[in-house]
């Protein structure tokens, strides 16, 4: 999904695809590629990808529609292609990083405040209604009722203000940064603007695959099991608001999570790491 030529835009779909081959790109370029900084080959994409269980045809498509999207630009060299993520896709990936590298991290201290935002787009204007819900779900904002969405995080009320110029929404947009009043409790606010339970669910569902997940040996398997990991746990930004401790339930399950990801990332960074160098430079 983008919004104007050369400006790509992480979506819901992106991210949350059951290891569609178009998203298991974006976990290898925001995994693997962005932090080398380096151009990468074709074959050693679709070497990633195959291992990944994804067939020759639908990786080269990826590939193919990653670059007109914006994210990826070619360099030729001789009759071999690399690639190099363009400025675009470099300073989104990058920011996406940000967001799904703080899931699950405790947030004791909170002031009260919260960003309410009012923007609604009319039903049969669908394509800009999606476009919305996504992008507001990516920054972390709740749906209470129909034309609302809310954080406790006002320091993001910029990006904010950048989703709805975007999509051309600042005329009959509004937003507003405060306390919670008097009428209802803020309990109530986020039981409605979000599924906790759900997202809980989400939760108990990674930390099941992890476990299943037998000690891998080294080289290709080291690698994949690193990509799988990160691509399950890229779900969590568009499905986890990450909310202050204090509007959690006790023992949060999201807390577990987010220790048994750097667990694991951190155990199997330096053999995945060392495995894509090699492939990244044959």
């Amino acid at each position: 999904m983008s919004t104007t030529p050369g400006t790509p835009v992480l979506s819901r779909r992106h991210s949350v695809s059951p290891r569609s081959a178009r998203s298991l790109l974006l976990t290898v370029l925001g995994e693997l590629v962005l932090p080398s900084k380096n151009p990468v080959w074709t074959s050693a994409l679709l070497h990633v990808l195959a291992g990944l269980e994804v067939e020759e045809k639908s990786a080269r498509q990826a590939i193919a529609r990653t670059a007109s999207d914006g994210w990826i630009s070619s360099e030729r060299d001789g009759r071999r292609v690399r690639w190099v993520l363009a400025p675009p896709g470099r300073k989104l990936l990058s920011e996406g990083a940000q967001r799904i590298y703080s899931v699950g991290e405790r947030q004791t201290s909170w002031d009260g405040r919260w960003l309410v935002v009012i923007a609604s787009v009319p039903e049969t204007q669908r394509k800009l209604r999606h476009k919305l819900q996504t992008r507001l779900a990516w920054a972390g904002l709740g749906n209470p009722v129909g034309g609302m969405w809310v954080s406790p995080h006002p320091e993001r009320a910029e990006e904010v203000r950048r989703i709805i110029a975007d999509l051309g929404l600042e005329g009959s947009a509004l937003s507003f940064v405060g306390p919670y009043g008097e009428i209802g409790s803020e309990r109530s606010l986020v039981n409605r603007a979000w599924d906790l339970a759900q997202v809980g669910d989400h939760y108990e569902q990674f930390l099941a695959m992890v476990a299943a997940e037998p000690t891998p040996a080294a080289g290709d398997a080291t690698l994949y099991a690193q990509v799988r990991l990160v691509h399950e746990w890229r779900r969590f930004p568009f499905l986890d608001p990450q909310l202050p401790d204090t509007l959690l339930p006790s023992k949060w399950i999201g807390h577990r999570a987010r220790t048994v990801f750097d667990a694991k990332h951190d155990a199997w960074a330096p053999g995945a790491r060392a495995r894509w160098a090699e492939l990244a430079s044959d």
